[in-house]
C-alpha cells in the first residue's frame, strides 16, 4: 500500500488568531489514518499553521483585511485534489466567509464535513444547507449551532436532541453528528446511533476540531459516511476517556485527546480480536 490508498483530506480552516483550530483538525485526520492531509488557510496564517505541524501540507488562500478567507478563494479550493474536504474550524465569520462556504457546498462534488464557522455560514438561511445524491455532507453542530440551524433555543434542542437530529438529517439530506453528552448520529434515512464513549474532560476548546479531522479521515478511507461517523465519533470519545485517565479531567486538552487516538484504535481492535476469537478444541 502507499499513502494515496488512505485518502487525501483537505481541511479549510483557520483565520487570524484561530490557527490552532486548523492544526488540531489536521492532527485528528493524521492520527486517524489519512494518507495525505493539506490545510488551506488565509495567506497570512499559512506560516503559523505550517509551523504547528510537520506532517501536513499547507495551501495559502486569498484573504480579507481582517485575516479571514476571501470569497474568491473558493475557486482555488474547488480545484485542489482531495477525497474529502472539511470546512470550518477557526474559519471566522463575515459576509466573505459565508459566500465562500456556500460556494463550496453548491459547486463542489467532493464529500464534505462542515463544522463550526462552516455551519455558522448557514445560520441566517438553513434551507441552503442541503446534501444531494452522490455527494455526502456531514455536519457536526454543538447545541448552540444546532439551535441556530433549527431556529429555536438551545434549551429546545437539549429537550429533544434525538428528534431535532433526525429532523435536520431527513429534511436536509445530511449526516448529522449532534455533539454533547451521548453524541447522536442521524442519517438522511432517519437512522440514529447513540455514542457510548466520552468524558467530561472533553468539554474544552478544540476537541470538536479534532473530531472534524477524524470524520474526514475515516470518510476518505471507508467511503461510507454512516460508517465514518460511527467509527470517528466512537474513537473520539474513547480517546477522550484514555486522555482523561492519563492527565485527569481538569487538565485534559484537545491536544491530549489527539495524542490518544492511536491508543483508542488499538483498544478497539484488541477488543474485536477477543470477541472474534474462536474457542479451542
Amino acid at each position: 500500500s502507499h499513502k494515496g490508498d488512505f485518502g487525501r483530506v483537505l481541511i479549510v480552516a483557520g483565520s487570524a488568531g484561530k490557527t490552532g483550530a486548523a492544526a488540531l483538525a489536521a492532527q485528528g485526520a493524521l492520527r486517524s489514518g489519512a494518507g495525505l492531509v493539506t490545510i488551506a488557510c488565509p495567506r497570512s496564517c499559512q506560516p503559523v499553521v505550517a509551523a504547528l505541524g510537520l506532517e501536513y501540507m499547507t495551501e495559502p488562500l486569498e484573504e480579507t483585511p481582517s485575516g479571514t478567507v476571501h470569497f474568491a478563494a473558493a475557486e482555488v479550493v474547488l480545484g485542489l485534489e482531495a477525497d474529502v474536504v472539511a470546512v470550518g474550524p477557526g474559519l471566522g465569520r463575515g459576509e466573505g466567509v459565508v459566500t465562500f462556504v456556500r460556494e463550496l457546498l453548491e459547486k463542489g462534488e467532493t464529500s464534505l464535513v462542515l463544522d463550526a464557522d462552516g455551519l455558522n455560514a448557514f445560520g441566517d438561511d438553513p434551507s441552503a444547507l442541503v446534501g444531494r445524491e452522490g455527494r455526502d455532507v456531514i455536519v457536526t453542530p454543538h447545541p448552540g449551532e444546532m439551535a441556530r440551524l433549527m431556529g429555536c433555543s438551545v434549551e429546545d434542542v437539549q429537550a429533544n436532541r434525538l428528534g431535532m437530529a433526525v429532523d435536520l438529517a431527513r429534511r436536509h439530506r445530511l449526516y448529522v453528528v449532534l455533539k454533547g453528552y451521548r453524541t447522536l448520529i442521524a442519517t438522511p434515512t432517519g437512522t440514529v446511533f447513540v455514542n457510548p464513549t466520552g468524558s467530561p474532560g472533553m468539554a474544552t476548546g478544540g476537541t470538536g476540531d479534532v473530531l472534524t479531522g477524524m470524520l474526514a479521515a475515516w470518510l476518505a478511507q471507508l467511503l461510507d459516511a454512516e460508517a465514518a461517523c460511527r467509527v470517528a465519533v466512537y474513537l473520539h470519545g474513547s480517546a477522550g476517556e484514555l486522555a482523561d485517565a492519563d492527565t485527569g479531567e481538569v487538565s485534559m486538552t484537545a491536544g491530549d485527546l489527539a495524542e490518544h487516538i492511536g491508543d483508542a484504535v488499538l483498544e478497539l481492535t484488541a477488543r474485536r480480536r477477543v470477541v472474534n476469537r474462536q474457542p479451542e478444541g
